[in-house]
């Protein structure tokens, strides 16, 4: 009986651990929640965005995800910022609901919706990732890119990555 309550409470805590605990709600700063590349100067610019929800967690750069709305339509959001061309969600945690990965990848599929870049190298090796629908609907989230994918396989960097960070910066 003492293994299989100690095997449940373990169960239950790694659970806890992986969906809930490390995660913290991210506070809108009305600048740098949403920021999507121009393609004038190469720089990340804060676009028109409401109802912001975010969440993020110290424990790794791929856990961040928000979710906004803009006024703002995919023809000018097309003509103005950088596409990504190889956006893939990752999946949120079940409770943060406004964020379904299947669903923004569905739309990303049957183009209605574009993925554009955020932010380049948001930390070395991830790119932040902005999802916008035909409906004005937005996601965001952390990608590996090639700079980081090369790094962390100990393979030589792409053309025009930096130099990765040194151990312990």
């Amino acid at each position: 009986m003492f293994l299989v309550i100690s095997a449940i409470a373990a169960g239950f805590g790694m659970y806890y651990l992986q969906v809930h605990a490390f995660y913290e709600e991210i506070q809108a700063t009305a600048v740098e929640d949403v920021q999507l590349t121009s393609l004038n100067t190469g720089l990340p610019e804060p676009i028109l965005y409401e109802n912001f929800k975010g969440i993020d967690a110290d424990s790794s750069p791929l856990r961040y995800r928000a979710c906004f709305e803009t006024s703002m339509s995919l023809a000018l959001l097309t003509e103005t910022y950088e596409i990504y061309e190889t956006p893939v969600p990752n999946n949120a945690p079940g409770w943060f609901d406004c964020f379904d990965a299947s669903a923004v990848g569905g739309a990303l599929e049957n183009g209605s919706a574009f993925g554009f870049m955020g932010t380049f190298n948001i930390e070395y090796g991830f790119d932040r990732v902005v999802a916008i629908t035909d409906d004005g609907r937005g996601f965001v989230w952390h990608q590996i890119n090639a700079c980081g994918q090369a790094s962390f396989d100990g393979d030589p960097l792409p053309a025009g990555c930096p130099p990765p960070p040194k151990a312990g910066q």
